[in-house]
């Protein structure tokens, strides 16, 4: 059962307490009190200003677990906020594991300060959950995909055209290496899993992915240095840093270039291309 009063309450203390910067927006001159201005907070949870607007006010539908998700991700709740946010509501709190798409609050204040770097968070299974505009740039919009296809590893089997944003000398070393990481999980998760479905899948439909799959390659490791193929900027020479969350197995990548290099004046090119360079 609902508890309007109580999640009205805690959606007022939580937008109070956030600050525009933690979010990676603009104070601005004319704000004259602390947190977030409502418009503010539906924008980072993908609604209407008055379906949030009614929600704080104690009124308006039993929202949903996507609704409930958006919400607990725009605010920057930590797990055990979100869970205490979905009780509120009448709802069961998403199961916790590998399989979790809330991202840590200190893991997006991280992306949100980076508008000048390429950077992803990715789940175990390369999903991508969020880009920052430079990220969009560099290989487009991943967080599009739905189905299997949400999955950087299935693409690659999959769909060979995903391939063309990677140096083609990097791609037999990818191929192996979204084989071999797809094996770890599928070992470390279980017959049941959804690893295990995407390698099904793979089986069913790759002999790229067969052959690679009965190597039982285990352990392989992303490159340091990754070689893109941009179509609007040429080649690109990119570090690839990783922060990891344990608690969700999300990982951040930030790409960065040598300063000085052509990699490095080629990426300040692309952020004034901004996100249409890649269509």
């Amino acid at each position: 059962m609902i508890d309007r009063a109580g999640l009205a309450e805690f959606l007022r203390n939580r937008r109070g307490a956030l600050q525009p910067e933690d979010v990676g927006l603009p104070r601005g001159q004319r704000r004259r009190t602390d947190g977030l201005r409502r418009e503010e907070v539906a924008a980072l949870c993908h609604m209407s200003t008055d379906y949030y607007s009614r929600l704080e006010r104690e009124r308006g539908p039993h929202p949903s677990p996507q609704m409930l998700a958006s919400i607990a991700q725009g605010l920057h709740l930590s797990i055990e906020e979100r869970d205490h946010l979905f009780r509120l509501a009448g709802q069961q709190p998403p199961v916790r594991g590998d399989g979790g798409e809330h991202i840590s609050p200190g893991m997006l204040r991280i992306l949100d300060r980076l508008d000048d770097t390429p950077a992803e968070i990715v789940t175990e299974l390369g999903e991508t959950l969020r880009q920052s505009p430079l990220g969009r740039a560099l290989v487009g919009d991943a967080t599009a995909y739905t189905g299997p296809s949400r999955s950087r590893g299935y693409r690659w089997f999959a769909d060979p055209a995903s391939r063309a944003i990677y140096e083609p000398a990097e791609h037999p070393y990818l191929s192996r290496l979204y084989a071999s990481g797809l094996r770890g999980l599928v070992t470390l998760r279980g017959p049941g899993s959804r690893a295990a479905h995407l390698a099904n899948l793979l089986l069913e439909s790759s002999e790229e992915f067969r052959t690679l799959w009965e190597l039982h390659e285990v352990g392989l490791r992303v490159h340091d240095v990754k070689r893109f193929v941009h179509p609007e900027v040429g080649p690109l020479e990119l570090n690839c840093q990783t922060l990891v969350d344990p608690g969700q197995s999300h990982l951040l990548f930030v790409y960065t270039a040598v300063p000085g290099s052509e990699s490095y004046e080629k990426l300040q090119l692309l952020s004034v291309l901004g996100a249409g360079a890649l269509r």
